[in-house]
């Protein structure tokens, strides 16, 4: 069967230990690297809907604007400049990802965070106190340094820190922090619009250096995984850590899988060079795939560009950013519930379940603004109209955020082997930022010339990656990051590339997984 696997993990016996308070302490602390990543996705369709904004730095765009209900509704944002101010950030994260998985390789993951933190502090001051286009670029370019190095790290940090039985539920507390803040960002908007004097949107970017603040900070009080310890070369404090974090002194199997991942990573000289392997087929495939996957999802369309879109789709004044509020809202609602659930329904039902809603809902928007402007943009929304608009894409996000939201973090993070663990997620982190990058370039754009056949585009996509999740993901709750070989072994499609000499987990002869 598509996605079947060797052993039944649910059934296996786990390694034991509780979930501590210490655990979730530091996961709570590390998974604001997430709101920094929120809260500027929330915070940039918000500001370039502002006009005292538009007006001082794309008037372009500020007069069109003006303009609007005489044109082409689809077209009254395409404006080249205003979109390399969203999409710079995501350019300059990919290439900060890369060095991230050096530092995060090198000096652990909490090093990692805290130079993304920095960064990030430093580029949200930068914005909230621009006076021309180059300061706001320079600005965004360090904050995407930042994000760069926040979502290599933070994810990993994450699934290495919890127990297996509970990875999901507090590996997506990323997410729920991404979610966060977006709606923090969009409630700020909808109050820093209505500051007179037309400095609100200087607010609405400052306060970045909030969040920034926390994971800088916040990151200097964090420990090293046992991971990451055992990986450069610290066996006691590896065990010592292990056993801290466990809350037992029973961490034998936990341990013996660390020295004998750690024994494979001594052999690795070259994790870039050694991830195109065949034995690491499937975990490429996915590096690449998941984050290509999540943004062809079409959903930073709605993230980026929640009040523009309102805009253009007929909703005045606040009406926008009350609309984009709500998805917010929606956001947060629906990463709280995939906490709940994930360990329990597993990984493959939420993929499969949220692509499905995902699909209807993208079909319906588009066929609601085809009905109402069809190809000439020249239209009006009724309220009845409006109101199934906002009902259709709260359904989209809300199946968005427990699918290809938070999973789409949370499956990379924990599939990869300690040997090429650190390079696999800086693929991961790149392939998003890049095609996060092209759609926040290009999407008004295309809004511009395929009009409601936008969201018929990304409904396709929302087929294609539902067929290959179902097709081609196997299950992953409740295995233990470094057995996760296991998995792939057992697939009816991954295992032509695992030969037996590719499993070196170090588990006891009683360990029913180790007799699997």
């Amino acid at each position: 069967m598509a996605g079947g696997v060797v052993m039944n993990t649910a059934g296996g016996k786990p390694y034991p230990g509780k979930l501590t308070l210490y655990v979730v302490f530091t996961c709570v602390v590390a998974s604001t690297g997430g709101l920094i990543f929120g809260y500027d996705i929330g915070i940039s369709g918000g500001v370039t809907s502002m006009d005292p904004f538009l007006l001082k730095f794309f008037p372009e765009v500020y007069w069109k604007k003006q303009e609007a209900s005489k044109s082409n509704q689809y077209c009254r944002y395409d404006n080249q400049l205003l979109q390399a101010f969203t999409s710079s950030l995501y350019l300059a994260a990919l290439i900060a990802s890369f060095f991230a998985s050096t530092v995060t390789r090198v000096l652990g993951r909490r090093w990692s965070m805290f130079a993304g933190g920095f960064a990030f502090l430093v580029g949200a001051g930068l914005n909230g106190a621009a006076q021309n286009i180059a300061m706001l670029i320079v600005g965004r370019t360090l904050l995407g340094v930042g994000i760069g190095f926040a979502n290599q790290s933070v994810p990993l940090y994450m699934s290495e820190m919890a127990p297996a039985r509970l990875r999901g539920m507090l590996g997506t507390g990323f997410n729920l922090m991404i979610t966060t803040g977006i709606l923090t960002a969009e409630l700020i908007n909808y109050g820093t619009n209505k500051i007179k004097g037309g400095h609100g949107w200087r607010f609405s970017l400052g306060l970045a250096a909030v969040p920034a603040a926390v994971i800088t900070f916040g990151s200097l009080f964090l420990p090293d995984t046992p991971n990451s310890l055992m990986e450069r070369g610290h066996p006691e404090a590896s065990r010592r850590m292990l056993r801290h974090i466990r809350g037992t002194d029973d961490i034998g199997d936990e341990y013996a899988d660390l020295v004998a991942a750690r024994e494979v990573s001594k052999l690795v000289q070259h994790p870039w060079r050694n991830i195109v392997l065949r034995k690491y087929r499937a975990q490429l495939t996915m590096a690449v795939l998941i984050p290509f996957f999540q943004q062809l999802s079409g959903i930073n369309v709605i993230n980026f560009y929640a009040p523009v879109l309102f805009e253009t789709l007929g909703f005045k004044g606040d009406a926008s950013l009350v609309s984009s509020v709500m998805t917010g809202g929606v956001l947060v609602l629906g990463s709280l519930v995939t906490m709940l659930i994930v360990d329990r329904l597993g990984r493959r039902k939420l993929f499969l379940q949220g692509g499905a809603q995902m699909l209807v809902s993208q079909l319906a928007v588009g066929t609601l603004i085809a009905a109402r402007f069809g190809t000439s943009g020249v239209g009006e929304m009724p309220k009845g109209y409006a109101a199934a608009v906002v009902l259709f894409i709260c359904l989209y996000v809300a199946g968005f955020v427990w699918s290809w939201g938070a999973l789409g973090w949370l499956v990379p993070s924990e599939i990869f082997p300690l040997e090429i663990r650190s390079a696999a997620q800086s693929i991961n982190v790149s392939v998003n930022m890049l095609f996060t990058f092209v759609i926040a370039q290009a999407f008004l754009t295309m809004l511009c010339h395929m009009k409601f056949g936008l969201f018929y585009f990304f409904a396709g996509w929302g087929v294609v990656m539902t067929v290959f999740v179902a097709l081609f993901l196997p299950e992953t709750k409740n295995v233990p990051i470094e057995e996760m070989v296991l998995v792939w072994k057992g697939h009816w499609f991954w295992s032509r590339f695992v030969g037996d000499d590719d499993i070196h987990f170090g588990l006891g002869s009683s360990h029913p997984l180790k007799k699997a």
